[in-house]
């Protein structure tokens, strides 16, 4: 009791002591706080006075009227964040991309160097379908045009790319282990006839826990898991539908499991799969955040009996949902996922018009194949 009384008495050094830790340990937590909302405050800013203009009405019309590609390059330049290249609509295209990637290492620049390693892994997710086609015509036996290099962002997938065109069939494991694939990728390609869906699933899986291990700074895991599992829903909702349109059986549209996300968990995937239609998978998925969008593109889609317009209707919802974990993270992580998430959909806008615009599209038709924000 009376060391107690010793510690506790203001007139005694120990309470003095016991005092200023309180006050340093508090101290130190504010400032491990306010230190991860720092790093976000200069980005997060620059990123929402540049905006997205090209996935909003407003910023679309201006240049989906554009007389030719030469009218498309003007328009587009005199925004001050772009400056494309190009008098073909391929290299127009191109540009864009280059475009993209001077984006984002603008991004890393401004951002904290612990959000590198999440934006290596965004593009990554970009460039992995040119690894999945290079992978099947090796695989197939078929020659792959090296020019495909070119497309691929990052140096490390170029280098990937070039490895596998000119490997040898029986060394493609070998290679895809030196990269850090998976084991699940590796084993799927060891059997003389390879399941190309299990393949694809199983890269799409590799790219997706990628995310889900990478490291973000202080108080934005939560942010970003988030962002991951909506991401996996899509996909998975996507891969479904694309499998019910090709009468894909329940047991194939299985393997095209990506894992539980924020609403589709394993018994959902599976009573989606069990349904008979596409119109049957959207009804299934009633009561989830994805049921409103696809039950409004449910005409489309039967007069137009294509599966990209359902898609494109999941990929506003994307849209839709960035821009809600933007608000709810507005002084950590959020604003920057949106922006990036925004600005690669506002690549595949431009690339759409240029092609629409040197193919003398209508500006209706054209506006079909857009994704927009929702007002």
């Amino acid at each position: 009791m009376k060391l107690f009384e010793w510690i506790f008495d203001p007139y005694s050094y120990p309470f003095w002591i016991f005092i200023f830790s309180i006050i340093a340990a508090v101290l130190v937590a504010l400032i491990i706080s306010f230190s991860a909302y720092v790093k976000f405050v200069y980005p997060n800013a620059k990123f929402e006075a540049m905006g997205n203009p090209y996935v909003e009405d407003k910023g679309l019309i201006s240049i989906i009227d554009s007389r030719n590609l030469s009218d498309f390059k003007e328009h587009l330049n005199a925004l001050k964040d772009y400056k494309v290249e190009g008098e073909t609509s391929n290299e127009l295209q191109e540009s864009l991309d280059k475009s993209f990637l001077m984006t984002v290492e603008m991004m890393k620049k401004d951002s904290s160097k612990k959000m590198n390693e999440f934006y290596n892994t965004y593009l990554e997710k970009i460039d992995i379908y040119l690894v999945k086609n290079i992978l099947k015509n090796k695989l197939l036996e078929k020659t792959s045009d090296e020019t495909i290099i070119s497309r691929a962002i990052l140096p490390s997938t170029k280098e990937l790319l070039h490895n596998i065109i000119n490997a040898e069939k029986e060394d493609l494991q070998s290679i895809l282990k030196t990269y850090g694939f998976s084991e699940e990728i590796v084993d799927s390609i060891s059997d003389k006839d390879t399941d190309f869906l299990l393949l694809d699933s199983s890269i799409d899986k590799y790219v997706m826990k990628r995310f889900k291990t990478v490291k973000v700074p202080y108080k934005c895991e939560q942010a970003k898991q988030k962002f991951v599992k909506t991401m996996i829903d899509i996909q998975n909702i996507k891969n479904v539908l694309r499998a019910k349109q090709l009468d894909y059986d329940e047991q194939s549209c299985m393997k095209l499991f990506l894992g539980e996300g924020r609403e589709i968990a394993s018994w959902k995937y599976k009573e989606i799969t069990e349904a008979d239609s596409v119109s049957q998978v959207i009804s299934s998925l009633e009561g989830t955040s994805y049921y409103n969008e696809l039950k409004d593109a449910i005409e489309q889609y039967n007069k137009e009996q294509s599966v990209q317009v359902l898609e494109n209707a999941l990929d506003r919802n994307f849209l839709k949902q960035m821009k809600d974990i933007s608000t709810q993270n507005y002084v950590t992580i959020g604003p920057t996922i949106k922006f990036l998430v925004s600005k690669e959909f506002e690549i595949k806008n431009l690339k759409i018009v240029a092609k629409g615009v040197d193919e003398h599209l209508s500006s209706e038709l054209i506006k079909g194949f857009l994704i927009k924000e929702a007002a």
